[in-house]
């Protein structure tokens, strides 16, 4: 018999930092500034590939309400960071009007070696994205409920979306940082696996061939992680709004939940087809949290709000024992009220009407992407 799985909660956040005269990305910052981060917030922070990022990640928790808390000190502590340099952070997935070719990579052997490896497709990297790890000690058991998990995927993306332009324009996307990403190799749906013994044969073929060092070159959408004994989501697009975060983390960590009592009882969800799953990928990518999915169940497109509530009823009960049932209400409303994307293109019209013109109404979107990284 498998041990019940801790179901313990990490989530990891990428932000941008603009300028706060400009809005623009800081191509540069001050030496001090990361410094700056790391004596406010200790390992919890690090750089990211390019120069205008940081990554945060908060330590494991029980709760999604405690993983909460965890990140709103985060944020503040790379807020107060930026502040003393005359920056901000912004929590979005792409910046609305910087320029990729302008930017500048840390220096550091690995993404050394990554702009060589890949060339242009990862200079391109100005996104940002949210990865969420859920405790999953069995190796077999990780595998198991990730190949489960894979369907819901499309459902956490679409409730994150942030990122629908790109260098000034609309993509017409509501992420836009997907499109970007999966230029990379080994990224998007994983294959689906008999075990974790078949999973590292998988990866030390890569390994022996010299395509990759080890696992953590493994990109995809959602993978056992090469760090943690954890199950690791990394399809969401990072949120502006905490509380959207902590609304995407119930929905993951009870879903995992689910599946494991599902297995508890001789039962399991059904692995679809890929290309079933990469439809609801691409709706999800297109459309966001207002747009639809298809139901597989039915055959039919629904829209995420009916969906959303079907989840959550299915997801119920463990929502309820993991003590987020708040927080997945939250995730219910997000269909209904739109997501960061969906705020950001109102912003944009707003200016627009305003009598802005096109770069004035990408500053009030950086504006306004500001404005919510600080509420908490």
């Amino acid at each position: 018999m498998i041990a019940e799985p801790t179901l313990t909660l990490g989530i990891e956040e990428e932000y941008l930092i603009v300028d706060r005269n400009s809005r623009d990305l800081v191509r540069e910052p001050d030496a001090g500034f990361l410094t700056a981060c790391v004596d406010l917030l200790g390992e919890q922070v690090t750089g990211e590939y390019l120069q205008c990022q940081v990554e945060v990640g908060t330590k494991p928790h029980k709760k999604v309400s405690d993983a909460r808390n965890d990140l709103v000190e985060l944020r503040k502590g790379i807020s107060e960071a930026a502040g003393a340099f005359s920056y901000a952070p912004i929590a979005a997935s792409t910046h609305p009007f910087a320029k990729w070719r302008e930017q500048t990579h840390t220096r550091k052997v690995r993404y050394d070696v990554l702009r060589d490896d890949l060339g242009q497709p990862v200079r391109r990297m100005m996104i940002c994205g949210m990865h969420m790890h859920i405790g999953i000690e069995d190796e077999d058991l990780r595998i198991d409920l990730m190949n489960q998990a894979t369907y819901f995927l499309p459902h956490l993306l679409a409730l994150s979306c942030s990122s629908p332009y790109w260098e000034g324009e609309d993509t017409g996307l509501a992420s836009y940082r997907l499109t970007v990403f999966d230029a990379l190799p080994r990224t998007g749906l994983p294959d689906v696996l008999g075990s974790y013994g078949e999973y590292m044969r998988m990866v030390g073929q890569l390994v022996s061939a010299g395509c990759i060092e080890d696992s953590s070159k493994i990109w995809w959408d959602i993978r056992p992680s090469a760090k943690y004994p954890t199950v690791e989501q990394r399809v969401t697009d990072v949120c502006s709004l905490v509380d959207d975060v902590a609304a995407i983390a119930a929905v993951y960590q009870s879903i995992m939940a689910f599946l494991f009592r599902l297995r508890q009882n001789n039962q399991r969800w059904r692995v679809y087809p890929q290309t079933l799953i990469l439809e609801n990928r691409w709706q999800a990518q297109r459309h966001g949290a207002r747009g639809k999915l298809i139901d597989h169940g039915r055959s039919e497109m629904a829209p995420m709000s009916r969906l959303m509530d079907e989840l959550s009823d299915l997801i119920g009960d463990e929502a309820e024992l993991l003590g987020c049932t708040e927080e997945l209400k939250r995730a219910c409303a997000i269909t209904l009220e739109g997501n960061s994307a969906d705020r950001q293109r109102e912003n944009y019209a707003h200016a627009i009407k305003e009598g802005a013109d096109a770069h004035e109404a990408c500053v009030a979107v950086v504006d306004g992407l500001i404005e919510e990284y600080s509420v908490s």
